[in-house]
């Protein structure tokens, strides 16, 4: 790091930072707050000050349902927003000051995926995702290496992150705002607009309304359609998904016959396009069979990893097309910052969601919310700005 006294260059040297952070030991245990190390920024890395995240339900799956249990101690994390502390050697995008978002899908730019418009996927994230976490690591906590959480780690005061993994934004942008775009605002809404590509004048079901669910009639909103059935077998949920554009709502406990039976009926054979945001392999089948036959699109967008999804093949020979959506189909180091720009615009709704704010010092107090459906997102303060 270098400082320009009196016309002469000042180099620097990186410092260890000691700071506060929510680390999981384990799995099924409530974080602890911790005292740790987090390491000066390596080459092409990026040591960011974390102001604000918010409580995703990956973070929940990994902590309670995932199977992997190789992934503790690690620090969970990776919806935020935050200010660039110092920056690595070889770095040029960014610079102390630069405010951002951490993305947990990596653009390195330079892959045959990045140069493809026909996806978001990086060959990058791929190889990174098969490596042991803690060699991109930075963390420290009672002489035991801490594992980084999807490239993140933002349940901590600061974090070191690849350039990849990091989206300079509008400065003029509230970063206890912006930090719901680092994962579940992107995802639901992309997955409408970049995956299905829902239309004008059709005729949407969105399945699930936690924050990605609401995103996704967001995203149909934006996208034209003429009706948005909300399906949540939570009936205190509608008045909320109204304010984001749903015009109907659907509890399957209300009827004694299949949803994707009773959407049929609602919508003379069935929707244009149905999401999937729950990561239920079960409402993932109903969700395909509430697509009208011929031209219907249904959209996986709820994350698992637990159980295989089925359907019968007539399903799809009968025209319906069943995909998948990850981060909304967003290329994350381009997209963040034009959801940014549009959220500062009054084109996509941001504090709608948050439901709740609370201090890092309370994520089992979040996490507890989250569990029991108390919550849409919970924005935690990590450090003043």
């Amino acid at each position: 790091m270098t400082l320009v006294d009196n016309f002469n260059i000042v180099t620097l040297p990186f410092k260890v930072i000691k700071c506060k952070a929510a680390v999981a030991w384990e799995s099924r245990k409530p974080l602890v707050i911790e005292e740790i190390e987090v390491a000066p920024p390596q080459a092409n890395e990026v040591r960011v000050k974390i102001v604000a995240t918010s409580l995703c339900h990956s973070d929940l799956y990994f902590l309670y349902e995932s199977l992997d249990k190789s992934l503790f101690p690690t620090i969970l994390g990776h919806e935020a927003a935050g200010i660039v502390e110092s920056v690595g050697p070889g770095v040029t995008e960014f610079q102390p000051g630069d405010k951002v978002i951490p993305l947990c899908l990596l653009q390195c730019g330079e892959c045959r995926f990045c140069k493809s418009p026909k996806t978001n996927r990086c060959e990058e994230a791929m190889k990174r995702r098969v490596q042991k976490s803690t060699e991109h690591s930075r963390f420290t906590c009672k002489g035991q290496k801490l594992q980084q959480f999807m490239g993140t780690s933002t349940f901590s005061e600061y974090t070191v992150m690849n350039q990849m993994a990091v989206a300079k934004i509008d400065p003029a942008a509230p970063l206890d705002k912006v930090c719901l775009l680092g994962c579940g605002v992107c995802t639901g809404y992309g997955a409408a607009v970049n995956t299905a590509k829902v239309e004008p004048g059709s005729t949407c079901a969105v399945f699930g309304l936690g924050a990605v669910g609401l995103a996704a009639v967001m995203g149909c909103k934006a996208a034209g359609a003429k009706r948005i059935i909300a399906v949540d077998i939570n009936p205190d949920k509608f008045e909320k998904a109204k304010v984001f554009g749903a015009t109907e709502f659907v509890n399957p406990k209300d009827h004694n016959k299949p949803i994707n039976e009773v959407l049929a009926e609602m919508t003379n054979g069935g929707v244009d396009y149905s999401l999937e945001c729950v990561g239920n392999v079960a409402v993932m089948r109903s969700a395909l069979e509430s697509c009208i036959k011929g031209w219907g699109v249904s959209v996986l967008v709820g994350w698992t990893d637990l159980h295989d999804f089925a359907a019968r093949p007539i399903q799809l020979i009968a025209g319906r097309t069943w995909k998948g959506s990850l981060f909304g189909g967003f290329k994350s180091k381009d997209g963040v910052p034009e959801m940014v720009k549009a959220y500062l615009n009054k084109k996509v709704k941001l504090d709608e969601f948050i439901t709740h704010k609370m201090t890092l010092d309370q994520v089992n107090d979040a996490i507890e919310l989250m569990k029991h459906g108390k919550c849409i997102r919970t924005v935690l303060s990590v450090s003043p700005q």
